[in-house]
């Protein structure tokens, strides 16, 4: 298996991203790896599975770099994602993408976390004091019902 960055097509650079054409040559071919040189790489290695990665890789511009990837490779091919996992053993590799749900809450901490140091925070500026809105009514009124409903005593900054 070879992991080996290649960026987006130059095309893509000047239309889609609008850099001058001279920058995007720049910026595609000497800064970057250009698809046809990430083939080129691959076709010398000769690796089981070979991992493109460090683009954009969206419907949009996908075809562009595979395309000019296969113009001088033609061996196993993986276009990197993010949360892309490659389980190899010594008798394959399988490609497969994480399934998971970004709409999770996170663990309850392992420990309960240290208090807020309030002498390191910062002061707020004359323009910022000039223009503060007491909203202490309604962060009491928070308080009171997270206190009622948790059986706490918390007290606002305000």
């Amino acid at each position: 298996m070879a992991i080996h960055e290649c960026f987006i097509a130059v095309p893509d650079l000047v239309e889609k991203m609008n850099f001058p054409v001279s920058r995007a040559l720049n910026v595609g071919t000497q800064i970057h790896t250009a698809p046809p040189a990430f083939g080129k790489v691959m076709s010398a290695v000769k690796p089981r599975l070979a991992i493109a990665y460090h683009f954009f890789n969206d419907f949009d511009t996908a075809p562009k770099i595979q395309e000019g990837i296969r113009s001088t490779y033609d061996g196993p091919l993986t276009l990197a994602n993010d949360m892309m996992v490659w389980n190899v053993t010594k008798d394959k590799i399988t490609v497969r993408d994480v399934v998971f749900n970004e709409d999770v809450w996170s663990p309850p901490p392992a420990k309960k976390p240290p208090p807020v140091d309030r002498s390191i925070m910062q002061t707020t500026s004359d323009w910022i004091n000039q223009h503060n809105m007491d909203l202490g009514d309604i962060i009491q009124k928070i308080y009171d019902r997270a206190n009622k409903l948790y059986g706490t005593n918390e007290k606002p900054d305000i």
